[in-house]
């Protein structure tokens, strides 16, 4: 599977953007799709997940409200849409797929980063005060 982030830019605060992760190869076998980010100095965290059957979405409290995960069956495509948002948005963004199987896309398992067996390269986002 390769997974292919894009979308990322520079926006001020209170701007929008929306990422895309194309998906290609083996992606009949992803269960789930994750996007994940990584500022500065910090370690990478969990931003939200949708389940490719039934469309099950999962956010990260910092982020509810504000940003909306959804996926395009027919293209093999997520999209993080992200609104309002803030300097402490600034990162890179990854999206990640698993694919070991359904039960790692148990509501528990989808925000640790060890669950995805798949990772795109990285979308920069870079939100101006």
């Amino acid at each position: 599977v390769q997974l292919q982030a894009f979308g990322g830019g520079l926006v001020q605060a209170g701007g929008s953007l929306r990422l895309s992760c194309a998906a290609s190869g083996r992606t009949f076998s992803s269960y789930a799709m994750g996007w994940f980010r990584q500022a500065p100095g910090k370690e990478r965290e969990f931003v939200a997940a949708i389940r490719w059957s039934g469309g099950t979405t999962y956010y990260a409290d910092f982020v509810k409200g504000r940003f909306t995960i959804s996926r395009d069956n027919a293209v093999n495509t997520v999209y993080l849409q992200m609104n309002s948002l803030k300097p402490e948005d600034t990162a890179v963004y990854y999206c990640a797929s698993i694919n070991r199987g359904s039960s790692w896309s148990a509501p528990l398992r989808l925000p640790k980063a060890n669950a995805y067996d798949y990772w795109g390269q990285g979308t920069q986002v870079t939100v101006s005060s």
